[in-house]
């Protein structure tokens, strides 16, 4: 063997690199066959792993929680010879390239999914001392059951053809073959292998009475510690042979306790204390029922430049489309990057519903409301305009809050202390009954328990790949926790209430109103297609439109108007200037439109103007500002919308 493993390594190209859920992958090849080893970010001492046989996209998450705990995961792709003595042989010229090249620990945990099985115990059977336990969902424990179809499983005739050319053997050969896991079970259970089977007992494929339940009986029998979940979550397809798995953490803190060194983290399952960061609340019924009902949907994602951004949002589209593959999902991305709650809550209607009818909206804004400067009314009374807007428009419609890391955020959270516009937000949640996740903390904690890092792994509050598989994940337990319970019926989707508000001046009443509606003066013009002379960038939505525009100190326009407050929506450059303001020929106000960001970019910024009118008609007038910023290079006002609450 140590002659081989030498030829082996001298004949093994280096590993090649990529991502496997955010996380860097190592690939190569053994006797052949392509295998990989998926690195942690913060290795556990002695480099515990976990060996995963067949089906590496189905039910990720144990592994991906493991990966955070500090374990590599390691993947052998062989074919399908069913844990044959060739299997056998391969997998231990695998575990010798691997232990050797990446210094694994000699001890491993492994994982077989249904086929699997007869791989993980075959192979157990020979190197007990290598295996510190196994895990097995839907095993196949006897091949007459499955692919046999000898029993009261439905079998597989191409799979039964495959698995006798594996072995070699013919069919009453096969049938009388005693080499399988269940044949083997007492003399496995003698090794004292911790061991942990999830199944469904409505399996028609593997049925666990022909090959979970007889095994466990006989490895107890011979000593051996063993553990079967039967599983109740829904919805089962594949005749019950795939279903989610009710806890995931399960297999999380079974494979913990049975690592050296790891042990002391059994129980903290999925997370790094063992309890997640979202709140539930009323739930996510309607979509549930909308979306089990298969058709067209619609979900759309509502926030900044995180939102925005290739990611989270894309891994959540793709998730719904598995979880509902009779559903005909339209994602809308409805975000903007440097937009808060603010913005959104006057965007709402036009960015949000103009597509028509919303199933399910995610909302983020913890980032920008507290980045841009927003005090605490103003992050209230923009995402309760939010929500209470769109619960208005559709009584029915389920809505997420997120809450997103930076910088600022973690060291609030490490003070002990939650940050403002996280309770700000969480008051609308807990007021309306909405899912919340809190991304911040979770975050936070999971770099505090050593998972990873800001700097090299996070990079930024515009996340990494890494960051943004976090974010998807975190999500993804959320929407799997809430749509636990089995869908009612689509008629039956039931309106949820609409408490008072919490702020009766919150901007669920915000419009935007075009600009052409205002009334302007010398030295003002309207510009049907605005783009950037200056080759300042621009953000979309915020270009190539229409915009009131002057550079004229002292010129003005006005707005009539009905509502309680009014406020401009402008593209803010290095040139931005100061504009004045009356309401109803009160005295002018100045409101200098310069942001920190605007040397470099032509920022999308809303001004509130004046929030606490009385409800009627009033007059804005707007005049640009003899006076500048030192900082800004003119005058410009640019409007790209006029706001109205």
């Amino acid at each position: 063997m140590l002659r081989f493993l030498a030829l082996l390594l001298l004949a093994a190209p280096a590993p090649a690199q990529s991502l496997w859920n955010g996380y860097e992958k190592r690939e190569f090849a053994v006797d052949g066959v392509k295998g990989y080893v998926v690195l942690p970010r913060m290795p556990a001492p002695g480099n515990p792993w976990l060996w995963r046989a067949r089906f590496p996209e189905y039910h990720p998450d144990a592994a991906i929680a493991l990966l955070g705990k500090g374990l590599h995961i390691a993947y052998y792709d062989l074919p399908n010879i069913f844990g044959s003595p060739k299997a056998v042989e391969s997998f231990d010229h695998f575990y010798a390239y691997v232990t050797q090249t990446f210094r694994l620990s000699p001890k491993v945990a492994l994982e077989g999914v249904s086929r699997g099985g007869l791989f993980v115990y075959n192979w157990a059977l020979k190197n007990p001392e290598k295996i510190s336990c196994i895990y097995c969902e839907s095993p196949v424990c006897d091949m007459k059951s499955w692919p046999g179809g000898r029993g009261k499983g439905i079998g597989s005739a191409p799979d039964w053809k495959q698995a006798l050319e594996s072995f070699g053997f013919t069919e009453p050969r096969m049938l009388a073959f005693r080499g399988n896991p269940l044949d083997n079970a007492a003399a496995l259970g003698a090794y004292r292998i911790p061991a942990l089977h999830i199944v469904d007992e409505h399996d028609k494929v593997v049925p666990p009475e022909e090959n979970t339940a007889p095994f466990a009986e006989r490895y107890r029998s011979a000593g051996g510690a063993i553990t079967v979940h039967y599983n109740t979550s829904l919805p089962e397809s594949l005749s019950g042979h795939h279903f989610p798995i009710d806890d995931p953490a399960m297999v999380v803190n079974f494979i913990l306790s049975h690592t050296a060194g790891r042990e002391t983290l059994a129980g903290s399952g999925m997370t790094p204390h063992g309890v997640d960061y979202f709140h539930l609340r009323e739930g996510l019924r309607n979509s549930l029922a909308r979306f089990s009902q298969g058709g067209p949907a619609r979900v759309v994602f509502l926030g900044g430049s995180i939102t925005h951004m290739t990611g989270w949002r894309d891994m959540v589209c793709r998730y719904l489309g598995k979880r509902f593959p009779q559903t005909q999902f339209d994602c809308v991305d409805a975000g903007i990057p440097s937009t808060g709650s603010t913005p959104g809550a006057f965007r709402l209607q036009r960015d949000v519903f103009s597509r028509g009818p919303v199933d399910l909206l995610f909302e983020e804004a913890a980032v920008n409301d507290d980045t841009n400067g927003f005090g605490e009314r103003e992050q209230l009374r923009g995402m309760e305009g939010i929500v209470r807007h769109a619960r208005l428009l559709n009584p029915s419609l389920d809505i997420v809050l997120l809450h997103f890391a930076d910088p600022g955020k973690l060291r609030e959270i490490r003070a002990g202390r939650t940050p403002l516009v996280i309770r700000t937000h969480e008051r609308v949640a807990e007021h309306y009954g909405l899912p919340s996740l809190d991304l911040a903390r979770e975050v936070s904690e999971r770099i505090d328990a050593g998972e990873f890092t800001w700097e090299r792994d996070f990079l930024n509050l515009h996340p990494s790949p890494f960051g943004q598989t976090v974010y998807f994940r975190s999500i993804q337990r959320l929407l799997e926790a809430a749509w636990k319970d089995p869908a009612m019926p689509s008629s039956a989707l039931r309106p949820y209430p609409l408490p008072p508000p919490l702020d009766e001046k919150s901007y669920f009443r915000g419009r935007l109103v075009p600009v052409n509606e205002a009334n302007p003066g010398a030295g003002w013009s309207f510009i049907e297609n605005w783009k950037s002379a200056d080759g300042v960038a621009t953000r979309p939505g915020f270009v190539d439109v229409p915009a009131l525009i002057s550079h004229q100190p002292g010129a003005e326009c006005r707005f009539s108007f009905d509502g309680t407050a009014v406020g401009i929506f402008v593209a803010a450059g290095p040139d931005a200037g100061i504009v004045e303001y009356s309401i109803d020929n009160q005295p002018f106000q100045p409101q200098d439109l310069l942001t920190q960001w605007s040397p470099k970019l032509h920022i999308p910024w809303a001004y509130v103007l004046s929030a606490d009118l009385p409800p009627s008609r009033h007059e804005l007038r707007l005049r640009v500002s003899t006076r500048k910023n030192p900082q800004s290079t003119g005058h410009a006002i640019r409007i790209i919308h006029l706001l109205v609450n």
